[in-house]
């Protein structure tokens, strides 16, 4: 007979939530919603669904952007939104945003056995209120369905576990990193963001810290996840009057937020890391260290204030830290694919392109110089022909390249800077106008043509540019003797650029170079 093994989901130990007032209760009665501070996602992180009650249901009204919002939607047509219906329930083990820590999403089952999602939740006041999707946006039905007293099925799902558990993840390991700041370093938590996955979250502290302080930071956390510390919760009724202030620095700086002002939940709630740390917190943290790896990226990015200054430590653990090994192996095979070498070597080829690209790249600007300077010549030289006729006021000049560099402005430019120098060496004082034109070498509709206008009078170059908008759409513009545009599409020497030998003729009555 086949062995077979059953794989039991993780239960949360009978003694991670602790009531530590001899006054405070978990209200039994369904006719009222637990508030935040004893839900059942607080007191049993790991419970994955339950059967709750419906306190009530209305119509959620949509919320008045900020002005950063508004900012952000300027000029663009807005998403049609769905409607939605806000339920308070009796209990829940979906967690309202809160702590730093962002909000669950999850599942409503009604009695009919339909299924609702819960796309966000909040706090507000002291209760959680669940943000559910109506069906074909039949309002009328969800209220019927989320009835007063009827009883609904509330689960995380799939999308809703992996979510939290990154959370959790996340959150413990910050009280963990925090705590290991501040006795071995003296560095408090200023603030820290949980960003979204599978980005690093980062705790804000006064100082940058040195290598040799991150490594010691890193290994003397994992040394308490290698023991496996255990996480528990003491919950007690809260004392408005006896809420400490907040902490500042020298600086003047707060360290963290306090309890906000609109909590109504009654409840103090504390997190203890065995033996290492005892900070008041709202969020769903996992009942061990164990497995928690906690990783630091080992840079830091600072930041500054008015007259304080402080620096942002990041860190990955959990799910992020998973997906950050995977991507960077992936990201490390595909290097060192492409540069035919083992996996070790990629920094050294790597080094050994960019010195390659930086000595191919001299090389480029030293031949483009010179034939800069080639070009420049050739049209010092032509100018200086024409300036023999005696029934010339000016010279007009205009060179079409095919160039499929990045940035055929600067090849132009060189151009242009080179003509005026040499111009100003041969003590030619005739007015001239150069025009540039560099195009792709297949164009297409879309292709982009550059001009550059370069001349002794600015006046006159502005004309030229005003003409080349009006007649063949260049956007560009210019200062001085200088002016550059864009032409999209086609750019054919026998029309537009016989359109702008035309203009300039007519400016100097010269022979088009």
């Amino acid at each position: 007979m086949a062995a077979s093994a059953l794989v039991l989901p993780p239960t949360t130990p009978p003694t991670y939530h602790k009531i530590v007032s001899e006054t405070l209760t978990i209200p039994t009665d369904t006719q009222k919603p637990i508030p935040v501070g004893l839900l059942a996602c607080q007191r049993d992180p790991l419970l994955r669904e339950l059967v709750s009650q419906v306190i009530s249901c209305t119509l959620s009204q949509s919320q008045p952007l900020s002005a950063a919002e508004k900012r952000a939607r300027k000029g663009k047509a807005e998403a049609p939104k769905d409607s939605l219906v806000e339920v308070i329930l009796h209990d829940t083990i979906l967690f309202p945003e809160g702590g730093g820590q962002p909000h669950d999403i999850g599942l409503l089952t009604t009695s009919d056995g339909e299924l609702w999602d819960v796309v966000d939740v909040k706090r507000h006041g002291g209760h959680a209120v669940h943000y559910v999707k109506v069906k074909d946006n039949n309002t009328d039905a969800a209220l019927a369905s989320f009835a007063t007293g009827t009883n609904v099925g509330v689960a995380l799902g799939d999308h809703g576990l992996q979510r939290r558990l990154d959370h959790m993840c996340m959150h413990t390991s910050q009280h963990l990193l925090s705590a290991v700041l501040e006795t071995r370093l003296n560095l408090p938590t200023l603030s820290w963001s949980m960003t979204a996955y599978p980005t690093p979250s980062y705790v804000e502290i006064p100082r940058a810290m040195t290598l040799e302080e991150i490594t010691l930071i890193q290994e003397e956390a994992n040394r308490f996840v290698f023991e496996g510390r255990r996480v528990h919760i003491e919950v007690e009724e809260l004392d408005p009057e006896g809420v400490p202030e907040i902490a500042k620095t020298e600086s003047g700086r707060a360290v963290g937020k306090g309890l906000p002002t609109d909590y109504t939940g009654g409840v103090k709630r504390t997190v203890i890391i065995d033996g290492v740390d005892r900070n008041p917190c709202c969020g769903t943290h996992l009942p061990s260290l164990n497995n928690l790896q906690l990783f630091l990226l080992p840079h830091m990015e600072g930041l500054s204030r008015a007259a304080t200054s402080s620096a942002r430590l990041y860190f990955l653990s959990g799910p992020r830290l998973i997906t950050y090994l995977t991507s960077t192996h992936n990201s490390l095979t595909a290097a060192s694919l492409t540069l035919s070498c083992g996996a070790p070597l990629v920094p050294e080829r790597v080094q050994q392109v960019v010195d390659d690209r930086r000595k191919a790249t001299k090389r480029v600007d030293d031949l483009e110089k010179e034939l800069a300077e080639n070009i420049a010549a050739g049209l010092v030289s032509s100018v200086r022909e024409n300036q023999g006729s005696s029934s010339v006021s000016g010279t007009y000049l205009r060179r079409q390249r095919i160039d499929d560099s990045p940035n055929p402005l600067a090849f132009l430019s060189l151009i242009a800077s080179e003509f005026t120098t040499k111009l100003a060496e041969s003590n030619i004082v005739t007015p001239t106008i150069l025009l540039l034109s560099s195009s792709p070498s297949v164009q297409t509709s879309t292709s982009t043509t550059v001009v550059l206008v370069s001349g002794s009078d600015a006046t006159t170059v502005k004309e030229v540019g005003d003409v080349l908008k009006t007649k063949l759409g260049v956007k560009g513009g210019g200062k001085g003797t200088k002016w550059s545009g864009k032409f999209t599409g086609v750019w054919k020497v026998s029309r537009e650029g016989s359109t702008v030998d035309e203009l300039g003729r007519g400016l100097y009555r010269a022979i088009s170079v």
